[in-house]
């Protein structure tokens, strides 16, 4: 169990991956990362969520919270098969290696894909049609939703859900069965995307797994309501009698901001999901725990209790806290499932029942070190107010870079720091990754960006902007020293899989550190 004993990753989406065509995915730079990653003595990848990005290009307001993204599929994989011609640079013009641009990528790729399902109906061997229509049979619980849903976008492109024909907006079974004969082919697109996805991320986690390397994933807490997840099951969320939110997801207001935060995201009608013990639930973890080791679950004090807003709000301000399901809904699934390998995101308004249903299954919770020093040295992100049971993060996707931080960070916060970590503010980032490394929370994550030291420039995501979830990196960023430093660091805090320098224990007492 991951959480027994003492480790180190970095966090790295994969769309930021090096690559050819227009965005990182999982071809080769995933593997050459997963060396890195051992080469550097860590032992966990963490990634975003792995879902279709969905409005703003995010990836925590998906179609689906089964589904993998389309944009991770390796098409050079598509093209050793024989499914797909050779890519030219030609077809390549306007992308970028430090940025994805994702109005010349979505319909390129979509594009790609569609070319090589045509090239696998044709020139597929058996072995693989097989394992193709196995896949499509021991997924079909979501995927035949899913890619039904898909295919109906497609045919009332610009429209929500709701507004779609009255039949299949209902899923009226004759409108239904009508649809899947008619957009049949369509379909088998989307099935056979998902199959690609599906088969290469798998190939990439046996990967990491045979190397020592456990991947972290992450899961939003809601769905958003133009998925195939709201649109399957409407009897699972508050909706009118038209499909609609009555209610929605947001945060109140705050220091951070004077409205509060309107999310959008319909609310779970938690006593209908308890009725079946919680089914749908434990088929989404079900799912996330096939493609990764663990899961951090975003928003996690959601579950204990969560800021319902009128629909009709236009800020959230007006909204008001809910009991959420609590300990019966991990109870289910920890019934179904087994013991949860899973961090619990709890930033943000923490109360006490959020604790207690946390500890009740022994999650561990996060710390953000760029967080730990606007206050004073009660802190609970300080490292000196850690517990073992812990998940430290120098920063998250949602996060400046530290460099970035450090360049904008309040005076107060900086001269703080200074004290604290005992430094002139040189190299802060590699101050700010000892820190972490050395406290006692048993996994310590790092964001690539400031393994490399890079500036605010590559920051992932600003929450409530657009234009963000684009960067990439170079293989000229990296060079040998991050790794190095990296693994030393790793050695000398007991994190496992460093395998740069002894542990102390097996230092001669008369020779010098290496």
């Amino acid at each position: 169990m991951v959480f027994d004993r003492r480790t180190s990753g970095v966090l790295l989406h994969p769309t930021s991956l090096p690559g050819p065509n227009g965005c990182g995915d999982l071809g080769q730079a995933a593997y050459h990362f997963v060396d890195w990653l051992v080469g550097a003595g860590q032992t966990l990848w963490q990634v975003l969520p792995l879902m279709p990005i969905g409005p703003a290009d995010s990836p925590y307001m998906s179609v689906s919270a089964f589904a993998g993204n389309p944009l991770m599929v390796d098409l050079d994989e598509l093209v050793a098969k024989g499914w797909l011609a050779p890519i030219t640079d030609a077809e390549r013009v306007g992308f970028s290696d430090e940025r994805v641009n994702y109005a010349k990528v979505v319909p390129f790729r979509n594009e790609k894909l569609r070319q090589a399902a045509a090239g696998f109906a044709a020139k597929a061997s058996a072995a693989d049609k097989a394992a193709f229509e196995a896949f499509c049979k021991a997924e079909a619980s979501w995927l035949d939703d899913y890619a039904l849903f898909m295919a109906l976008d497609e045919r009332f492109a610009g429209k929500l859900w709701p507004d779609w024909d009255k039949g299949v907006a209902k899923r009226e079974p004759k409108a239904l069965a009508k649809a899947r004969k008619d957009l049949a082919e369509s379909i088998t697109f989307w099935q056979f995307v998902q199959w690609c996805f599906d088969r290469q991320w798998k190939s990439v986690k046996a990967y990491a797994n045979e190397r020592g390397v456990q991947l972290i994933g992450d899961m939003p807490i809601f769905v958003a309501h133009h998925s195939a997840d709201c649109w399957a099951r409407p009897d699972l969320y508050y909706l009118d009698e038209n499909k609609w939110p009555t209610v929605i997801a947001g945060v109140p207001p705050d220091f951070f901001s004077a409205t509060g935060q309107r999310w959008g995201n319909p609310l779970y009608d938690w006593a209908a999901m308890d009725k079946d013990g919680y089914a749908w639930w434990i088929e989404r973890i079900k799912r996330q725990l096939a493609l990764a080791d663990v899961v951090r679950i975003d928003h996690f004090r959601g579950f204990a209790g969560y800021w319902e807003i009128p629909a009709s709000e236009p800020t959230a301000i007006h909204g008001r806290w809910v009991p959420g399901p609590g300990k019966a809904l991990f109870a289910a699934i920890e019934k179904a499932l087994g013991k949860l390998p899973i961090i619990a995101e709890d930033l943000g308004v923490i109360t006490p029942d959020v604790e207690d249903l946390r500890d009740s299954f022994a999650l561990p919770g996060m710390r953000i070190l760029e967080f730990a020093f606007a206050a004073g040295p009660d802190h609970n992100f300080l490292p000196h107010n850690y517990v073992p049971n812990t998940v430290v993060y120098t920063g998250t996707h949602d996060n400046d870079t530290i460099r970035g931080w450090w360049a904008t960070c309040t005076e107060r916060e900086r001269d703080f720091a200074r004290h604290y970590l005992a430094t002139d503010g040189h190299d802060i980032h590699w101050t700010m990754i000892r820190a972490a490394a050395m406290s006692v929370a048993r996994m310590a994550i790092y964001q690539f960006q400031d393994v490399l030291g890079l500036d605010g420039y590559h920051r992932m995501n600003t929450p409530g902007q657009i234009g963000c979830w684009t960067w990439r990196f170079k293989w000229d960023y990296v060079g040998p020293e991050p790794a190095r430093r990296l693994a030393e660091l790793c050695a000398l805090s007991s994190r496992t899989g460093a395998d740069k320098l002894p542990r102390m224990s097996e230092w001669p007492a008369d020779k010098p550190l290496p």
